[in-house]
């Protein structure tokens, strides 16, 4: 047996026991617990170590639910490491999506089954991260013109609405062209 089938089998199966102790039909006796295994509810059940706890939680290792979150930070830790970048540099678009990203997903993983906390303390960070670069940017650009945030909000606003035009009227034309 080649080790690719025995590596599919693994995944299968584990899908397979995910899908009956989490689904939304669980099996008779099932324990609603989150650390426990299928037999869990037998007298013989034995205490399982912390990796196996791990391993066959909702949020445990061989799922998305963990590593999203680790994967996420990387993003986190661009933006930490942008904050010795001058204002002028950073972009205001750029910066409000990680924001606006931060502050929208932390707040869907507290309500998301399972919640997902590690998911919730990345984005929470990301849109901390997102807040200070925008407002780094937004006080760069108000000294620059001695105006208020309104007019360099009116900046922004028109170079991300020109851009869009100029998008749209490409794919209008794209469209024509090969119809």
């Amino acid at each position: 047996m080649s080790s690719s089938r025995v590596g599919l089998r693994f995944f299968q199966n584990a899908r397979a026991s995910f899908r009956n102790a989490y689904g939304p039909f669980r099996r008779p006796g099932a324990q609603g617990r989150r650390f426990q295994s299928a037999d869990a509810g037998s007298a013989s059940s034995e205490q399982q170590s912390a990796f196996k706890r791990m391993w066959n939680s909702p949020v445990g290792l061989k799922t998305v639910h963990f590593w999203a979150p680790v994967m996420k930070w990387a993003l986190v830790i661009a933006g930490i490491s942008d904050f010795s970048r001058p204002a002028e540099k950073l972009s205001l678009t750029q910066n409000a999506a990680l924001m606006a990203t931060g502050a929208i997903w932390t707040r869907w993983c507290l309500i998301i089954k399972p919640r997902n906390i590690l998911l919730a303390a990345v984005n929470f960070f990301l849109g901390c991260v997102g807040v200070v670069q925008v407002s780094r940017i937004l006080m760069y650009r108000r000294s620059l013109d001695g105006g208020s945030t309104k007019e360099a909000l009116k900046d922004m606003e028109q170079g991300v609405v020109g851009s869009a035009k100029s998008v749209s009227a490409k794919t209008e034309a794209a469209v024509e062209k090969s119809t």
